[in-house]
């Protein structure tokens, strides 16, 4: 991008002159108001600058456009050889990148031979010390076997030197008696092996036979009744834990059904108890039915309507009511008596009246207090009449 060159500015311009009037008065302000002292009032105080340069002529009223937009491409151009510069470093990184990431790749080439090779090194030395391995097993195998084929042939030559020493032991013990028979066939004459009928050696010789053949059958005998002994014995024990065992179970079984007795026995009193309370409240229940039909009997023989036939006839629902009726009629009676009291009363309060007026509400009077206390016992037997047959 081409860089553009700043116009020249001309300065006969009349908009770059600073035109000020009253050159004495024109002063720059650098005290605060109140504490500077009343001066003239033809003073113009000149207001001291603060903002930038570029905000000026942003905000300028006389700024040219041409002059922004001169001074916002100098700001682009110089936004633009940033941006190369940053383009031209970006490219340096790559390329060094680049570079960087061959050798990278290189070496990582290298060390995956180098893994490679020590991996095949590692296996080389695995399988060596596995056969190694193997072979020291094979050898401290065979040197174990060899340790007890030793044991072995040092047990077997113990036993031979005791079997030695024993017989040597027997050959002394038994030199005399080897002695003894030299001497012996030394003093017998030269045909004492020759076998007549009257020779003594004979009898000895077949009685030595006939007692070893009874020894021989004694001994087999022997064996034979220690083994039978030995089975019988073990048959013994076989019986004897079979005995336990079915000892064991009976027991058991015993123990399981008196435990299922007791509970059916305790079933049965429970039951039996029930019974008996269900029997008792039925018989306590059939001594109130009864009671109740009494009760209704003789309150229908008080009670008694003659339209409604024969007593001996009527049901207990008719007989109730009949006895109802009764009741509600005297419950009517009960009410007229108790106006005719009324009219009574207020009549006696009247001035004077006759001995026989007077005669005749008492009498009315004692008439309806009777007709009150039986009508108030009737209806309180047919209450708890009714109250029962409620309960039932």
């Amino acid at each position: 991008m081409e860089t553009m060159s700043l116009p020249q500015i001309n300065r006969d311009d009349p908009r770059l002159k600073l035109k000020v009037e009253n050159r004495m008065k024109n002063i720059f302000v650098t005290q605060v108001e109140e504490a500077r002292e009343e001066e003239d009032e033809n003073i113009n105080y000149i207001p001291i600058i603060t903002e930038a340069s570029g905000k000026i002529l942003e905000t300028g009223v006389n700024t040219l456009q041409k002059t922004l937009v001169l001074k916002k491409q100098v700001e682009v151009d110089e936004v633009d050889r940033e941006l190369a510069l940053k383009r031209e470093e970006v490219r340096e990184r790559m390329q060094t990148l680049a570079i960087q990431r061959a050798e990278f790749e290189l070496k990582q080439q290298e060390n995956k031979d180098r893994a490679r090779k020590f991996e095949k090194f590692v296996q080389d030395n695995e399988t060596k010390r596995r056969r190694a391995q193997r072979k020291y097993l094979a050898e401290k195998r065979q040197n174990e076997l060899k340790e007890i084929e030793r044991e072995q042939l040092l047990q077997q030559l113990k036993k031979l030197q005791d079997r030695q020493q024993y017989l040597k032991e027997r050959v002394t013990k038994y030199k005399i008696y080897e002695d003894y028979l030299l001497m012996v066939l030394d003093l017998l004459p030269e045909n004492y092996l020759e076998y007549g009928a009257d020779s003594l050696v004979l009898p000895v010789i077949r009685r030595r036979e006939t007692l070893s053949i009874t020894n021989r059958d004694l001994v087999e005998r022997l064996s034979g009744l220690l083994e039978e002994l030995e089975r019988s014995q073990r048959s013994l024990d076989t019986l004897n834990q079979e005995h336990d065992t079915n000892k064991l179970m009976t027991n058991r079984k015993l123990y399981e059904l008196q435990t299922y007795w007791d509970k059916i026995k305790e079933r049965n009193k429970e039951l039996e108890m029930n019974l008996q309370l269900h029997q008792g409240q039925s018989r306590d229940q059939t001594q109130e039915t009864g009671s109740l039909l009494i009760a209704v009997q003789n309150l229908g023989e008080q009670c008694h309507l003659q339209h409604y036939g024969p007593l001996e006839d009527l049901t207990l629902l008719h007989m109730m009511d009949m006895i109802k009726e009764f009741i509600q009629e005297k419950a009517d009676v009960e009410r007229r008596a108790m106006r005719l009291m009324d009219s009574s009363s207020a009549m006696a309060s009247s001035t004077e009246l006759t001995g026989v007026r007077e005669k005749g509400p008492a009498m009315v009077k004692s008439n309806s207090k009777t007709l009150l206390k039986s009508t108030s016992k009737t209806s309180s037997k047919s209450g708890l009449f009714a109250g029962s047959v409620l309960k039932m």
